[in-house]
């Protein structure tokens, strides 16, 4: 490619952290074109992050380490210019917004960084409008950003960006802490900056689907090596790669390839919904049904419920009606999820089973007993809680310690105290690590450390808030299984997420809730073909429920599938 057509150009980068030993990027060639969507993928420690910074100069201008190579942005050597000059043409946003956004008013946030940059008041009054209207927050200009929604601040930390009028848009997982609509949202934004403005996009992000329906080439990190470079449809389309380098393809490819590989001529394997809805139409004479599915309703113990809610009603200080008249049961032994937009009052039910809020009305009762009656410490010894991020739950300066520091408060012996300890530990596979300081593991075996804490304590009710954020389908699968675990050794599994697509394997029951009420609860196969409802509470059924509908319209009968191993399951090739 001439490089008067690129923005961004790498030669033969590499890059070592300093006082590392292992090479973070290891001899990167690439150009990205003017005007281009380029997403980057690629498992936890490949190195995405840190080549969004060498893109921006912190890397290694702040962190220092050993640099090769050479990075030029709009024709300038980042190792020779300075990150203020370079951030001029090349703009970062991060995966949390709210660490990006400090102003009390949506117009000062933007504003602050042009201050910064000298940039004359007139000129800034001119570009505030501009952008605002850019990532549609027009009216928003006085509103403080903390009073806006998820996928506005991500979409409010864009504006500030693009304020400083960059060549090149950088964004390191902006949705990973987003609901599907406020996902959706980001990419349909960032999709209109490139073909307006003209702006180039690099964006690094774990969601298959959205990057498949939206980048232009997607470039494949492993390692800290580049492996692949392409367009989604080629990237995508090798199911077997992207698995073998602990990727999720989207789901519509992983059907079909399992479709394929039943040896069912498949040409091209479709990466988007719209192309893999019109391969299906394409196959239809060479398909045969077979019987699919069918709903079934959840296992329910005949004992009383271990957690009950009873018209529960919650207003917080400034009058937002959080809760309206919730009335829900869980019983022992089931695995329950609960899902909802950004806001639905996910987290607000939550605390009330946790004693962390007061009802305003109603009741929660844990065994027939009135929460209002019991202590925090006394729910610990029933409800285990993992928050969204591991690390809030860390203080001690070893697992061993860590996983043991409650016991002697809830009253274990000693001997108890080390035999409890000892068993958690094990069971969560980290016995071998029991000496180590906790913030110097993997954040996936972190968040095990908290499971571990919690089942020394032996809860009857496990609840896993969001535990998928920000996780690869690796880290994200691996926090699943530690609950499947637990489901299996009798406890009473509740999990929030918004990652609809990876439960079809665990929860047999969902709770839709919405704007603070229950909207559904029924068994999970059945909550999953509720779409239009499911879309009302900006929800995203997953791609195989879509391909499950169709099917059903074009065989005329009904399907329940919500995997694309269910999918592919009624394929068979035509016989001869």
């Amino acid at each position: 490619m001439n490089e008067i057509d690129a923005i961004a150009v790498l030669d033969k980068v590499s890059f070592i952290y300093p006082n590392a030993k292992e090479t973070v990027l290891k001899d990167i060639s690439l150009t990205i074109k003017k005007g281009e969507f380029l997403g980057i993928i690629g498992a936890t420690g490949a190195g995405k992050t840190t080549l969004c910074l060498a893109l921006t100069g912190i890397v290694p201008q702040f962190y220092g380490g050993r640099f090769f190579g050479k990075i030029a942005i709009a024709g300038l050597d980042t190792l020779e210019h300075p990150v203020s000059e370079l951030a001029r043409h090349v703009g970062i946003v991060f995966e949390d917004p709210e660490i990006q956004i400090t102003a009390t008013s949506v117009e000062n946030e933007i504003a602050f960084a042009l201050e910064n940059l000298c940039i004359p008041r007139e000129e800034i009054l001119r570009r505030i409008p501009i952008v605002l209207k850019s990532v549609r927050l027009e009216g928003f200009e006085k509103k403080n950003p903390q009073e806006l929604s998820g996928g506005q601040k991500q979409r409010l930390a864009i504006a500030a960006a693009l304020a400083l009028q960059p060549d090149l848009l950088i964004l390191d997982e902006p949705t990973s802490q987003l609901d599907p609509v406020g996902s959706q949202e980001v990419f349909a934004t960032v999709r209109e900056l490139k073909e307006e403005l003209g702006v180039a996009i690099v964006m690094v992000s774990h969601a298959a689907e959205e990057m498949a329906e939206f980048c232009d080439r997607i470039a494949l990190l492993s390692h800290g090596k580049l492996i692949a470079v392409g367009t989604p449809e080629e990237i995508y389309s090798q199911v077997d790669l992207l698995q073998h380098n602990k990727l999720r393809p989207p789901e519509v490819a992983q059907a079909f390839s399992q479709i394929q590989q039943k040896g069912i001529d498949i040409p091209k394997i479709p990466v988007t919904l719209e192309t893999g809805i019109k391969a299906l139409s394409e196959l239809r004479s060479q398909i045969q049904p077979i019987e699919p599915p069918i709903f079934t309703t959840p296992f329910r113990s005949n004992k009383s419920p271990v957690l009950s809610v009873q018209n529960l009603k919650h207003t917080y200080d400034d009058g937002t009606e959080a809760l309206k008249n919730i009335s829900l049961d869980i019983h022992e032994g089931e695995y329950v999820l609960i899902v909802g937009q950004n806001g639905a009052g996910k987290s607000t039910l939550v605390k009330h089973f946790l004693n962390l809020l007061k009802p305003t009305s109603g009741k929660v009762l844990v065994r027939d007993r009135d929460t209002k009656d019991l202590s925090v410490s006394d729910l610990a010894q029933s409800i285990g809680y993992l928050a969204q991020n591991p690390d809030n739950q860390i203080f001690n300066t070893s697992v061993e310690k860590e996983v043991a520091f409650a016991l002697p408060f809830l009253g274990y012996a000693p001997d108890i105290v080390k035999k409890e300890t000892e068993r958690s530990l094990k069971a969560m596979q980290l016995w071998e690590q029991r000496h180590a300081h906790p913030l110097s593991l993997p954040k996936g075996e972190r968040g095990r450390i908290v499971i571990a804490a919690l089942l020394a304590m032996n809860p009857e009710i496990i609840i896993f808030d969001e535990p998928t954020t920000g996780q690869d389908y690796q880290g994200a699968s691996s926090i699943l299984e530690v609950s499947r675990q637990l489901h299996q050794m009798g406890k009473t599994v509740i999990v929030i997420t918004h990652h609809l697509y990876l439960m079809p394997d665990y929860a047999d029951r969902a709770i839709v809730m919405g704007k603070g009420t229950i909207l559904l609860d029924a068994p999970l196969r059945q909550a999953y073909h509720q779409t239009d409802l499911l879309e009302s509470t900006y929800l995203t059924p997953p791609q195989s429920v879509e391909l499950s509908q169709k099917l059903s319209e074009i065989c005329d009968r009904e399907y329940s599938l919500i995997t694309p191993t269910e999918f592919a399951s009624c394929f068979t090739p035509p016989q001869i």
